[in-house]
């Protein structure tokens, strides 16, 4: 079995979700996005696919790197075929991204589950077949009845709540919004929501990520008060000092790092340095599935949690495999959109949750996202 191909289409689909100056997102007027779908295609005609933004997954990069590396390969040698494409990102002036790298190999995941007609998370592993969610709001905004107000953040939680959210993860305000940073009115934000939800509903802070020092922990001690279960990217995450010194200073959990580049190496280094309590990666961002259980199995070396970081196929993929992670990150949400209506281009949601709060893993085999094939077919704006 060799790879035959490797195809991306780019379509357009409807939206409500628009990102502002910052590139944050928050509820909008309906307008035209795009998604690409890249595709993987073995010599017995099986596929792997996998959902990405168009910008990542450019011609460029496919043509320069996907292609030479992947094509005429064995689809099931995932760890020589990253390594290969890994070795190129030094001499690619960084055209060759992880996340690149992360949906490359998500597909190749795909693949093979549909090849084996098995879930990817039961080819990893298969730890649980249910995990419970978090609800992670969107960035704070300044639409009336929307998240401009700590009232609004404590009358939404109330909503998540009802809705079967066992937790809340608020991301607070940030530029371009008038008055943000603000530690204040992040505390301010948080007190709404405990006083709101009570002291059972487990809720953390993802916060502006450039205070200082000093910001941050002021902040983390209120949030102590307030019971908060962790505190994350207060600050600029290149700093690991800052977050060593932070953590040691700090009785509530700080996680991390979410965005800091260096696949599972730069977390090996936070792990050693004592700049968190529970351990940050997402398979979109550290360079696919394979490093992100490369993180989580060191956290459990270490007697630590990872938490995995976003919400997808295949974040979910992951946290059905392991043990040490306690939610999956179900968003992002926000009182204007509906997250349970799944985009155009999806038949349905590869994350249903129940009333209970509880995330059920696909059986569909694969990643298991549901895709629409033809809407993607009718919508196709490029072909590469």
């Amino acid at each position: 079995m060799k790879i035959e191909s490797i195809n991306v289409s780019v379509f357009t689909y409807p939206t409500r979700r628009c990102s502002d100056s910052a590139g944050h997102s928050h509820p909008g007027e309906e307008s035209q996005a795009k998604m690409a779908l890249l595709t993987i295609t073995a010599d017995d005609g099986t596929c792997g696919y996998t959902l990405a933004p168009p910008e990542v997954v450019r011609p460029y990069v496919v043509e320069t790197f996907f292609c030479p590396v992947l094509v005429g390969q064995d689809p099931f040698r995932r760890e020589q075929l990253w390594q290969a494409l890994s070795h190129w990102q030094r001499g690619s002036a960084h055209q060759l991204t992880e996340r690149a790298l992360s949906f490359v190999e998500q597909a190749l995941w795909d693949l093979a589950g549909r090849k084996l007609n098995m879930p990817v998370w039961k080819l990893l592993g298969g730890y649980r077949d249910r995990v419970p969610a978090y609800g992670s709001t969107m960035c704070g905004d300044d639409l009336p009845g929307g998240l401009s107000t700590p009232e609004e953040y404590g009358r939404f939680a109330e909503t998540l709540v009802a809705r079967g959210y066992k937790a809340i993860k608020l991301h607070t305000w940030m530029p371009p919004v008038s008055f943000a940073p603000n530690p204040q009115m992040d505390v301010k934000a948080c007190a709404a929501v405990r006083e709101a939800v009570g002291p059972d509903i487990a809720l953390m802070l993802d916060g502006y990520h450039w205070y200082s020092r000093s910001e941050a922990l002021w902040i983390g001690r209120e949030l102590e008060k307030l019971g908060f279960a962790w505190f994350e990217e207060p600050m600029e995450e290149a700093s690991m000092a800052s977050y060593a010194w932070l953590a040691s200073n700090l009785n509530i959990d700080v996680i991390g790092p979410e965005s800091l580049g260096g696949k599972h190496h730069s977390r090996a280094d936070w792990v050693q340095a004592g700049a968190c309590d529970i351990l940050r990666a997402g398979a979109n961002g550290v360079g696919g599935i394979g490093p992100c259980m490369k993180v989580a199995s060191l956290a459990e070396a270490f007697g630590m949690d990872c938490e995995v970081h976003g919400n997808g196929a295949a974040s979910l993929a992951v946290v059905g495999a392991i043990r040490n992670c306690r939610w999956y990150e179900r968003g992002l949400l926000h009182p204007f959109l509906d997250y349970d209506q799944p985009a155009a281009y999806l038949n349905s949601l590869v994350d249903p949750m129940d009333s209970d709060g509880m995330v059920h893993l696909p059986e569909r085999p694969g990643l298991g996202e549901d895709i629409n094939f033809a809407w993607v077919e009718a919508h196709t704006v490029s072909q590469y």
